[in-house]
């Protein structure tokens, strides 16, 4: 599906909404992964001053995550612009992109969509290191999830009933000497925080009066579901979570699941990045991978990465013929706005 189809589905699925469309999605096709980030922020900007100040603004949103703030940041730039904020969520919005949506007056989920909690994991030079073999020139290090910390600690008080002082000590001593101290300390500020901006999103759209709601969905979006990788599905996030999913006429959730697609085709989400399937006979070749795109009726901003793929001879001690390898070099990468 070309840009102009893709526009035209944009500006319909505005119409039948009665709002401005925005489309922000991040790539998760293996190798080529992206997230949430405040690199958007400017060119979120320069979508949104085309828009102008308008009563409903609709962000059309797949994404498997990213950077938590960055979330609460996009949310407060588009607020500028209108009066009411709507999410649209035709598959995955996991984690960040779950935290948009708290945000949001309304949100649209076609049956296929999927929220997840919100707990964050925390990378910083302090956490631990990775098992396996690292990459030349770097370190790999190993996220610490904000709720795989508390687990382990609610798991000795529960599970092994350990409850005097000096037990719960040592305990705590073992996870320092596995977790650097400041990285703990990293966590435990990523857990007030998300609680905190949590609170601040739904704020922006539920009464005081609804305090107890409130604080009951905070409670199972950043605790009660255990893990980061549970999905929930539509009428999990409307009927039991109570988050304003709302019901949209066939017709409508058609066209978004067909702007889905389009997407899903540009940014080769279902296909799996292989770089001998990418070279096939041939011995060198660069590709040219899209891996987000920001994309309203006026704009259209794609983040590509532009590698050289070519397979090269490696010599293994002990084998006295050299096998065949592939080497990946990546010549630019950033965000590039696509002239019509």
């Amino acid at each position: 599906m070309n840009r102009e189809t893709r526009i035209q589905l944009i500006k319909e699925i505005g119409k039948d909404r009665g709002s401005r469309v925005l489309c922000y999605l991040t790539g998760d096709r293996r190798g080529f992964e992206t997230r949430i980030a405040p690199d958007v922020f400017p060119l979120l900007y320069e979508h949104l001053s085309k828009v102008g100040k308008t009563k409903s603004i609709d962000l059309f949103l797949y994404s498997t995550g990213g950077i938590t703030i960055a979330g609460w940041g996009l949310v407060n730039l588009i607020r500028e612009f209108c009066d009411k904020f709507s999410v649209i969520i035709p598959f995955k919005a996991h984690s960040t992109a779950t935290l948009i949506a708290l945000g949001a007056n309304e949100i649209i989920m076609c049956k296929p969509g999927q929220l997840s909690p919100v707990d964050p994991s925390i990378t910083s030079p302090y956490n631990p290191v990775a098992p396996g073999i690292q990459q030349p020139g770097g370190v790999n290090l190993l996220p610490v999830s904000v709720e795989d910390v508390i687990a382990y600690l609610s798991l000795a008080k529960k599970e092994a009933e350990l409850k005097d002082e000096p037990s719960i000590a040592e305990v705590f001593k073992i996870l320092s000497e596995k977790v650097h101290p400041l990285a703990l300390g990293s966590v435990f500020r990523a857990r007030e925080q998300i609680k905190l901006l949590t609170e601040k999103l739904l704020g922006f759209h539920m009464p005081k009066a609804q305090e107890k709601k409130i604080g009951k969905i905070i409670s199972t979006l950043t605790k009660e579901l255990y893990s980061h990788d549970y999905l929930i599905g539509r009428k999990e996030a409307k009927n039991t979570i109570k988050l304003k999913v709302i019901d949209v006429k066939p017709e409508l959730e058609n066209k978004i699941w067909h702007l889905y697609k389009a997407y899903e085709n540009m940014l080769e989400l279902n296909i799996s990045y292989n770089p001998d399937t990418f070279l096939g006979n041939e011995e060198q070749k660069i590709g040219r991978f899209n891996r987000a795109v920001i994309e309203s009726e006026f704009i259209t901003d794609v983040f590509i990465t532009e590698r050289e793929i070519k397979k090269v001879q490696v010599s293994q001690p002990g084998m006295p013929i050299p096998m065949t390898g592939v080497q990946e070099r990546t010549i630019s990468e950033g965000w590039v706005r696509e002239s019509f």
